[in-house]
């Protein structure tokens, strides 16, 4: 199992014992078709919910494990708009639609097990009346919309390699008065090229990103082995493709991986650092990655950019050079119509391609 399963089931073992019975039995249902980290989501969104019946005197209990089925059973939809209005107001939470609707839906698969599948001792509904079958939830964005709020945020063509030249180099320049910033960089500075290349040459995800561990890449085949987001068959990695100007970023980076991040010879993880107060480099967090992205980012001019849009950068590029299902198999998409997304980017993409070289070539004519 990978590192990020491994924790996050740890994580679920620890938070599910205080959940009522109801959930619990809920968790274990569900536990052989969703990843540990699908279920610690839905156990936060249930923890977040339960909370909130107790904050606003809905349930008895005063704390979330002694909420009973019957106060669900009691809830009216004004109830149900009232969490929603809570949802999107509060300021500790992110208030994004598509993190509401995720909610939502988490109790919709709650209430619809316990409505529709739990049973008794006498074969009746662990829940008579389900409120959340009455509460419409808007579905995410199709894809032409998801497409059209991408537009002018990815990096295009040239653009990745003034971006990846910035970062090898240009950054230094705009940390001449910050030493140690610039301290900081000179340490990381071959990981972090290394690492937003890899993402640019081949669409990984920052989970699969992490996860890496340096036997799983085949320099010679450009192959990543990668356990893929949403399979949750362990036994296998899947083989991810990655460009040549990947290797070549790779091929520094390892020249000094173990002898910079002083790694011990247990740790096999590919990106490593150096946490503050420790001596040795381990696994480099989720975490770090995205804000390393969004330091660099900032100072490129592209605030907007981060993990997933390099990863969306790349899938627009590769989309132009390929098919829709190559590219589907080639960022681990379940679906072809999540891959339509980079059809409708391309579409622009294309056509300001045309209109480039169109003022290319009246400008030599005009010579």
């Amino acid at each position: 199992m990978n590192i990020i399963k491994v924790k996050d089931r740890q994580e679920l073992d620890k938070r599910v014992p205080s959940m009522p019975w109801y959930i619990e039995k809920f968790i274990n249902y569900k536990l052989p078709d969703l990843s540990p980290s699908s279920l610690l989501e839905y156990v936060r969104d249930y923890e977040l919910f339960l909370n909130w019946l107790i904050a606003e005197g809905l349930s008895e209990a005063t704390v979330i494990k002694h909420v009973q089925l019957a106060e669900l059973e009691r809830l009216h939809m004004d109830s149900i708009d009232s969490f929603r209005m809570f949802l999107a107001t509060h300021p500790s939470h992110n208030n994004r639609k598509t993190t509401i609707t995720r909610k939502l839906s988490s109790l919709r698969s709650l209430f619809h097990y316990l409505s529709q599948i739990a049973e008794d001792e006498q074969f009746y509904p662990l829940l008579k009346r389900n409120v959340m079958a009455k509460v419409a939830i808007k579905r995410t964005s199709k894809p032409k919309d998801t497409a059209a709020k991408l537009e002018g945020k990815l990096l295009q063509e040239e653009e990745i390699g003034e971006f990846l030249a910035y970062i090898a180099s240009g950054y230094e320049s705009d940390l001449a008065s910050n030493k140690q910033a610039l301290y900081s960089y000179e340490l990381n500075k071959i990981r972090d090229t290394c690492i937003i290349s890899f993402i640019l040459h081949s669409g990984l995800r920052v989970s699969e990103l992490i996860n890496l561990n340096v036997d799983d890449i085949d320099m010679k085949k450009k192959l990543a082995h990668v356990y893929r987001k949403g399979k949750n068959d362990d036994s296998f990695k899947t083989p991810v493709y990655f460009r040549q100007e990947a290797v070549d970023d790779l091929q520094v980076y390892l020249q000094m991986r173990d002898t910079h991040y002083k790694a011990p010879k247990r740790e096999k993880a590919l990106f490593l650092a150096i946490a503050n107060g420790k001596k040795e480099g381990s696994r480099m967090t989720k975490r770090a990655v995205q804000a390393m992205v969004m330091k660099y980012a900032k100072r490129f001019g592209k605030p907007f950019l981060s993990v997933h849009k390099l990863r969306h950068s790349f899938a627009t590029d590769y989309y132009l050079r390929n098919d829709l299902y190559k590219t589907q198999e080639q960022l681990g998409h379940a679906s072809p119509e999540t891959t339509q997304i980079y059809a409708h980017l391309t579409d622009k993409t294309m056509a300001e391609a045309i209109d480039r070289e169109k003022t290319a070539t009246k400008k030599l004519r005009e010579n």
